[in-house]
């Protein structure tokens, strides 16, 4: 999906039509494209010409409005919206000293701004269970709240002055946060789960969340379908009700402000352990030790944040000296995830829906009957621990990836193509990159890979070249080589632009290039000149035009050939085509192969890079079919997953990772 697509909540005050007026105010939600809606801000009046549709039934919005064009502003936004945008701008100029991961946690840590956040973070986040801190929470109105009230109580304050303080900054900081529905929330919730915790009088503190869950609700009763809405409930109320309890009675065995530091997050993951199995259909089994190591650097980050926004206005050179212990903390936080993310079974699989629920339940029930005295707790806790040494230490010892000694791997990266060639320690050859950048990454991580001398794009299609970001992340990269074809020309001018800021020399493919990297030797075949223009359309002139490498190993060879059809195939079988132990299949297996071209690497075994369940109805039976009866054994990542090549007793031989 394009980056300059914009979804917009808004009211409709005016609405023109076949010459007619009507006013109105009616909420309608804008789906729209540019870059200028982005930089709109909240009481902002725009003027916009679009096709107005009526929403689904029963949602609460009034119309669905698509739009064309860029929007035409009426009127400037309001004077605390324009102050909020200016903090916010300086948080993220501030922020520019710190290195990228940093600069785009710490906006959307401290105010919700995730606009810089890298993608490969957010998806360690997600996985790890702290993607919750990228969207303004209870928690951080909290730690404003909490310094204020500390502060006040070091000045002398009376305790009403100090709530009335702590109530301002909480509303500033909803402002700078901008107030969406989420943020609105946050705010009551917050302040109802810190006035409960601070006073310990959580009963009163579940009839305030109970009547403000009814004020929000009469509010807005569209956040009674949202399940933001629902977790926010949940884990406000598990941290009232289990919270206290759970604390108390771990401060018999240690001190009361671990015990509290524990006793929070695991009883708002337990509370929103329900929702979190009706709504993805999997658990977090990293989420609680996550929160916990990464919850001290959650309040230095957001107070040295919010800090740096509110100076950065009229000093941006003093914000920065704030920033930079804050990137510390972030630093940590992204170092939680990335750790967590990676760890075996960081997410378990778990049927959603009623049945997910009722297995949860049972599951529930179990276990507070085994943990109900203390011989059976000791039995589990027991099992518990040697399962998880099992999970960190056997089980890598067990079913190790990649294989001892891995000559090449095809990244199962979806529908597309990335290879990778070892290269000796921690250093490969990458060929192609996928159409996602987190997948190529995730990939190259587990095979430990830190340098690429060489990385080879066949073609500049989307789903070989879109992960290109994926390969840079904390690599260092050599060279890229690149094919002539320059279709398609947006694509093919986007790496181009990418890999001149980068300052990486990029070198075009001819026939006769030869490198000699590690324990593998690469010479391209191809795309000769006569087949670089060949075939029917631009997407066959893009795939004939594909970098072909033909990769020999002292246990054999495989022929590597990017997507090339019927035309560069045959033109390549005229020019003398050299055998080859593994044929990675064209075009992920498409119904345009040549069988003589098939035939003639004489290949054992058949490599096809596919997306399980794809549009394109690859591997086309057709070439299952002729592959087999060529006496091919095929390996194919949507069913094997990461796929292998090794040298065992003198030969080569293929390992999926999924057995």
């Amino acid at each position: 999906m394009r980056r300059d697509r914009v979804i917009v909540e808004g009211s409709a005050e005016l609405v023109e039509a076949y010459g007619a007026r009507f006013s109105t105010r009616a909420p309608v939600v804008v789906f729209a494209q540019g870059s200028e809606w982005i930089d709109l801000l909240p009481s902002q009046r725009v003027r916009v010409g679009g096709r107005l549709s009526p929403a689904d039934p029963g949602e609460l919005t009034s119309a669905i409005l698509t739009v064309r064009e860029p929007p035409k502003v009426m009127s400037g936004p309001s004077p605390p919206q324009r102050v909020a945008a200016a903090l916010r701008t300086g948080l993220r100029q501030a922020a520019g000293v710190l290195p990228p991961a940093e600069r785009g946690l710490l906006p959307g840590l401290v105010v919700g701004d995730v606009s810089l956040l890298d993608e490969q973070v957010k998806y360690d986040l997600k996985t790890a269970g702290l993607s919750h801190l990228t969207a303004v929470s209870g928690a951080n109105l909290a730690v404003i709240a909490g310094v204020v009230i500390a502060l006040g109580r070091v000045a002398g304050l009376p305790l009403a002055i100090r709530a009335i303080l702590a109530i301002m900054a909480m509303l500033g900081f909803a402002v700078v946060a901008r107030p969406s529905p989420s943020v609105l929330r946050a705010l009551v919730m917050g302040s109802v789960a810190a006035v409960a915790l601070g006073t310990g009088r959580s009963r009163d503190g579940v009839a305030a969340l109970s009547a403000t869950v009814l004020g929000l609700l009469l509010f807005d009763p569209a956040l009674a379908r949202e399940y933001g809405f629902g977790l926010s409930v949940f884990a406000t109320g598990g941290i009232l009700v289990l919270a206290p309890r759970w604390r108390d009675r771990m401060a018999r065995r240690m001190p009361r402000w671990a015990a509290e530091a524990i006793a929070v997050p695991c009883a708002a993951q337990a509370a929103v352990t329900p929702l979190l199995v009706l709504m993805s259909g999997q658990m977090e089994l990293v989420a609680i030790p996550a929160n916990l190591l990464a919850g001290p650097a959650v309040a230095p980050a957001t107070i040295l944040g919010f800090a740096a926004a509110m100076v950065a206005p009229g000093s941006v050179e003093v914000a920065r000296w704030l920033v930079r212990p804050a990137g510390y903390a972030v630093g940590w936080i992204i170092w939680v995830a990335r750790e967590a993310a990676a760890l075996p079974a960081a997410t378990l699989p778990w049927p959603g829906g009623a049945v997910g629920l009722l297995l949860l339940a049972a599951t529930a029930l179990v276990a507070w009957l085994l943990l109900r005295r203390a011989a059976w707790r000791l039995v589990v806790c027991a099992i518990a621990a040697g399962l998880v040494l099992a999970a960190l230490l056997v089980r890598p010892l067990v079913t190790s990836w990649p294989p001892r000694g891995w000559l090449l791997v095809a990244c199962d990266i979806g529908q597309g193509d990335a290879l990778v060639l070892s290269a000796g320690a921690a250093r490969a050859v990458v060929i192609d990159t996928g159409p996602d950048p987190m997948s190529v990454d995730r990939c190259l991580r587990t095979l430990g890979v830190r340098q690429v001398p060489l990385l080879i794009l066949t073609h500049p299609h989307f789903d070989h070249v879109g992960g290109l970001d994926g390969v840079f992340r904390d690599r260092s990269v050599g060279a890229v080589v690149v094919s002539p074809g320059h279709e398609p020309g947006q694509e093919s001018a986007r790496v181009s632009a990418d890999l001149g800021r980068r300052h990486v020399p990029e070198w075009v493919a001819s026939p006769g290039m030869a490198w000699n990297l590690g324990p593998a030797s690469l010479s391209v075949l191809g795309p000769v000149p006569e087949a670089v223009a060949a075939g029917p359309g631009e997407g066959s002139m893009a795939n004939n035009a594909s970098i072909v490498i033909h990769v020999r190993w002292a246990a054999g060879s495989a022929l590597l050939s990017g997507d090339v059809e019927i035309e560069a195939q045959a033109e390549l079988l005229r020019r003398g085509l050299p055998a080859a132990d593994i044929l990675k299949i064209p075009h992920h297996g498409s119904a345009r192969q040549d069988p003589a071209f098939l035939a003639a690497t004489g290949a054992r075994a058949a490599l096809i890079s596919v997306g399980a369940d794809n549009d394109y109805g690859h591997p086309a039976p057709l070439t299952l079919d002729r592959l087999r009866g060529l006496g091919m054994r095929v390996y194919r990542t949507d069913q094997g997953g990461d796929l292998a090549v090794i040298s065992a007793h003198g030969h080569l031989a293929i390992v999926p990772r999924r057995h």
